[in-house]
């Protein structure tokens, strides 16, 4: 028996994440093929302009976390870090009075993967990525009042921006790419970008706190802060490709002999019928391909780009240390597995390894993954002495938490 998961808080009740971020139902969001703007939402509890200061004073903040920039230009980071004095002479930590002084001067703040430093966004995050099934990152932009911090382009992402404090402007053209992947950014077509932009925009519109605007990849925007300091949270969906699918196969391709095999001595690279004869090799290999091989190949490439909710080392240890029978214990939320049961034992696998139970477990593993909390003395299949012996394991191997 095969089973594939991502165990996740809220699944039953919908798409908690998502639907913070339209005003339509989740069955009518146009994902990936229009914009769509939505009105008083609210994100005060994610972020706000305390927590920009936080993040810039007291938590030691590095590069690539943080970066500046004005006029549609990156600032170089040497003009806002340095050491971070006795006990912390790392040379790339943001220094506040420097950030304040480029700021004032009109320089646009940008922090980082804040689905990695502020707990709110982290746990946010999580649940976005699990929302879309695909891979989410989170940066803030902090522009000084009447600023542009960058000029009109693309992104190879899908996004959504959530507007915090302040307002600001925004203009949204129609793609002069559609679709576009990672490695055709905005840059290698920007004269096709500026023209485009020199046009009548598709959407001219004013954002405020709690408003929000969806952006699938290719849609050119720029945008410019208003009457004051203005916040808003970039949230940047990594859409898993159809040409991701494709690169698979490609590298499944590689090892089928057939399909390895060089072309005719002194062939014509101008000749369209060299595409004959690969298409007669390629068609029956793609009917006869391992899906599940396919599905492995991808998995590998998904999983290491999102992160299972956070597990406290210290905590996991006092209740290691202190475990009984009667102790309650939970899977951990967002976690990506598949997992195979047969005579011959349970094999776990997760985005960084693979682990292997013995083949009586099988029940027992069965009620861990379900999700519901659990307690050594209620596994089914288990007398409590390896029942604790399990959940042991478990928690030591971080794939449950106490509930």
């Amino acid at each position: 028996m095969t089973d594939s998961s991502l165990r996740t808080t809220g699944r039953e009740a919908g798409r908690p994440a998502l639907e913070r971020c339209i005003s339509v139902p989740v069955a009518q969001f146009p994902w990936g093929r229009e914009p769509l703007l939505s009105a008083g939402l609210g994100f005060s509890d994610l972020f706000s302009l305390d927590a920009v200061d936080d993040l810039l004073t007291r938590r030691g903040l590095r590069t690539p976390f943080i970066r500046l920039a004005k006029n549609g230009a990156v600032i170089e980071p040497a003009r806002y870090t340095g050491s971070g004095g006795a006990g912390a002479e790392i040379s790339d930590q943001v220094d506040d009075a420097r950030v304040t002084r480029l700021f004032l001067d009109g320089a646009t703040i940008v922090l980082q993967a804040l689905h990695r430093t502020w707990p709110p966004l982290v746990d946010f995050g999580q649940q976005l990525a699990t929302d879309l099934g695909h891979p989410v990152q989170i940066n803030a932009y902090v522009t000084p009042p009447q600023n542009q911090g960058f000029a009109a382009h693309y992104d190879v992402h899908d996004v959504f921006v959530l507007q915090v404090a302040g307002e600001k402007r925004w203009r949204i053209h129609a793609p002069v790419l559609s679709a576009p992947l990672r490695d055709q950014p905005w840059s290698s077509r920007a004269d096709d970008v500026a023209a485009r932009a020199d046009e009548e925009p598709v959407i001219d519109t004013v954002l405020r706190p709690g408003d929000a605007l969806y952006l699938p990849r290719g849609w050119l925007h720029s945008a410019t802060s208003l009457g004051e300091t203005s916040v808003h949270l970039t949230v940047g969906v990594h859409p898993v490709t159809r040409h991701a699918l494709v690169e698979v196969l490609a590298g499944l391709a590689a090892e089928d002999p057939s399909l390895r095999e060089s072309l005719p001595l002194g062939f014509d690279p101008t000749d369209p019928s060299l595409l004959s004869g690969v298409m007669d090799a390629l068609v029956p290999w793609l009917r006869t391909v391992d899906q599940a091989a396919v599905a492995d190949r991808l998995r590998e490439r998904v999983w290491p780009q999102g992160r299972s909710e956070p597990v406290s080392p210290l905590a996991q240890e006092r209740v290691v240390a202190s475990l009984r029978a009667d102790t309650t214990v939970r899977l951990r939320d967002h976690l990506r597995y598949t997992v195979d049961s047969s005579a011959a034992g349970v094999v776990l696998r997760l985005p960084d390894r693979t682990l292997t139970l013995p083949a009586v477990t099988a029940a027992a593993m069965k009620t861990v993954l379900s999700g519901a909390p659990v307690r050594a003395s209620e596994l089914p299949d288990l007398d409590a002495d390896d029942g604790l012996v399990l959940i042991r394991r478990l928690l030591r191997e971080a794939l449950v938490v106490p509930a």
